[in-house]
């Protein structure tokens, strides 16, 4: 980064956006952070957190964009994407064409785009065959942000995000709530990716823009969502459940849907173009992190309460 502090902006500030935007405020005098929220409680914690916030929903779009602009280096769009594409693009594209201090965009995507590969690997170069809305919807949103950069050279970077996990979001409180249940597909498995390698990801990419690339961001390790789970129960010390074989679970849609797409995910790209080293290569190293800030956090709150 240069000497000039940078400014972020998020469109959709979630879980992602949230661990990137604490990383950032840690780097004092660096970096400001702004996003958009639906939620009214959770805009007033932003605001407390440093973070300056605005609503916005598919109702409502920015009253002042070029106000909320105003500086801003940087610009990721997290916000789900509809049948029409992306909300973002469609109520603010303009808009952000227009921002003349704009060094970076990023848009967050799923490894969903890639549809079912029968258990194949798949990596940035591989042709998208989507084959849930949610993949067919990513992939007309990335559509979207790239046709900015083949006709106005909008620095545009895809981030193609596999199954998303990180503390307070994983294997460990479904085990916890007493909900998971390991279910077997024989030949199926998972990738996924622990949000602090999001953040570096991201972060690699913020400091060497690529106008115009793919990246796909997924661990080292693709795996079966039973053993996943098994060895949550092992680090919580608790019984593991039995297997449920995939045909006899009783799911929703949503749940089962996941279970038709069945690919691995190449993350060679981000090693070699970003000099990425992943802090959590596999779900096992990724779940002993999240234990340790989880249990770090909960004596936090006990030497809180004492006091």
């Amino acid at each position: 980064m240069s000497s000039t502090p940078g400014k972020l902006f998020c469109f959709g500030y979630g879980y992602c956006c949230d661990y990137l935007g604490y990383t950032l405020l840690a780097q004092e005098g660096q970096w400001t952070v702004a996003g958009t929220t639906r939620d009214l409680e959770k805009q007033v914690l932003m605001r407390e957190n440093g973070i300056k916030s605005y609503v916005f929903d598919h109702s409502k779009p920015l009253d002042d964009p070029q106000l909320f602009f105003s500086g801003v280096t940087h610009l990721l769009i997290s916000t789900p994407p509809s049948d029409d594409g992306d909300l973002t693009f469609n109520m603010h594209a303009d808009d952000i064409l227009k921002i003349p201090t704009l060094k970076w965009v990023g848009y967050l995507s799923s490894t969903g785009v890639y549809g079912d590969k029968d258990g194949e690997w798949v990596d940035e170069m591989t042709e998208l065959s989507p084959n849930s809305k949610r993949g067919s919807r990513r992939a007309k949103a990335e559509g979207q942000w790239l046709s900015l950069f083949k006709s106005h050279g909008l620095p545009v970077h895809i981030f193609r995000l596999a199954g998303i996990y990180g503390p307070g979001r994983s294997a460990l409180d479904s085990v916890r709530a007493g909900y998971a249940r390991r279910i077997s597909k024989p030949g199926h498995a998972f990738s996924r990716i622990h949000v602090e390698d999001i953040v570096q990801v991201l972060e690699a990419s913020m400091n060497n823009p690529a106008p115009g690339e793919i990246y796909n961001i997924a661990d080292d390790l693709a795996a079966p969502s039973h053993e996943v789970i098994d060895y949550a129960c092992q680090l919580l010390g608790m019984q593991s459940m039995p297997i449920i074989p995939f045909e006899e679970a009783d799911m929703s849609p949503m749940a089962r849907s996941f279970y038709a797409d069945n690919k691995r995910v190449h993350n060679d790209k981000i090693k070699n173009d970003l000099n990425v080293s992943l802090k959590h290569p596999n779900y096992r190293s990724g779940l002993e992190a999240c234990l340790i800030v989880e249990e770090e956090y909960q004596l936090r709150q006990i030497s809180e309460v004492s006091i």
